[in-house]
């Protein structure tokens, strides 16, 4: 299934919402978004809407299933992302799914709290996890260890709010590590083997019968120089490698570090071209690693004419498990 992303980063909430809506009435059968407080970028001033009041909107004027990748235990204490989570599963029973990751401190340095490293976020992820599965099984939860619950209890008007948990991962590391704990997997687009050995490290370590998601960064434009250009405008930070990426602080952070980057830093991260026989073609490589959904998030500003085309050009091509190319 091809899904469409909306990256409240680059655009308001207003403006992505009729997006959904286009991308439903399009053809895309899925939907995805980011949940950020800053932007990557300082350029990006249109401002970043709260994920959990917008999907509520998104879910209701559109019938798709939509997912979101939060991050608990910082700015989000996972008592109150359980009950944000629980009250759209019981407004759209089925439609949504949360992916969680470990976070990144452009997000999550607001709190005050310092930044842990990898390890110790990974091992407050699942405590999170664990709590968050315990209120919506209806538990009272106390909890201390590297977030501390008292007496929390999640109300669920007698029906059951369990909310498929998958986990957020870029490396085949994180996704062997959280195959034995998540209800499915998201990752990014890369080179091919670099998507299989993510898509493998899940398999092989408790995922097998576990569905894996893929949010595939583009850029499409009418010219491959507009394409790349638009790419380096918009999803430059693409660029940098991690851990870097995930410790920066400020847009403004970004911005320095990316000063460097040129746009073919962004190929293994971002696939630029105006060709949608070349874009299919990608797609298809992707979908035959086996991926469930694949949500579409075109970096471009140009967003309707991307779903339009796209739907026209592209999805009807993505059937039956061949491309077909004029």
């Amino acid at each position: 299934m091809i899904g469409y992303h909306a990256s409240h980063e680059q655009s308001g909430p207003r403006e992505l919402l009729e997006c959904v809506r286009l991308a439903q009435r399009a053809g895309f059968g899925a939907a995805m978004c980011s949940d950020h407080l800053f932007p990557w970028l300082s350029t990006h001033r249109d401002g970043v809407a709260f994920a959990y009041a917008w999907l509520g909107a998104a879910l209701e004027a559109t019938t798709l299933p939509f997912g979101v990748v939060s991050a608990p235990g910082q700015r989000y204490h996972p008592v109150v992302l359980a009950q944000a989570a629980s009250t759209l599963e019981q407004m759209y029973p089925g439609r949504f799914w949360l992916a969680v990751g470990s976070g990144e401190a452009l997000n999550e340095h607001v709190t005050g709290d310092s930044w842990p490293d990898k390890p110790a976020r990974e091992a407050r992820l699942h405590e999170c996890v664990d709590v968050m599965r315990r209120l919506w099984r209806g538990e009272t939860v106390d909890h201390a260890g590297l977030v501390r619950v008292r007496r929390a209890r999640v109300y669920s008007s007698g029906v059951d709010t369990a909310v498929p948990l998958f986990a957020a991962a870029v490396t085949p590391e994180t996704a062997q590590w959280a195959a034995g704990w998540a209800d499915g997997l998201v990752t990014i687009n890369g080179p091919v083997e670099r998507m299989r050995r993510v898509v493998e490290a899940f398999r092989a370590s408790g995922g097998r019968d576990k569905p894996v998601r893929l949010q595939y960064h583009l850029s499409w434009a009418l010219s491959r120089e507009q394409a790349r250009a638009q790419a380096w405008d918009q999803w430059r930070h693409a660029g940098l490698r991690y851990p870097m990426s995930w410790d920066l602080a400020m847009p403004e952070d970004f911005d320095a570090a990316c000063v460097s980057v040129e746009v073919d830093d962004l190929v293994d991260a971002v696939a630029m071209e105006s060709d949608l026989d070349w874009h299919a073609a990608r797609l298809q490589e992707a979908a035959e690693l086996g991926f469930d959904q694949i949500l579409l998030h075109n970096v471009g500003r140009n967003q309707r004419e991307f779903i339009e085309v796209f739907g026209e050009s592209v999805l009807p091509r993505l059937v039956g498990g061949t491309v077909r190319v004029e």
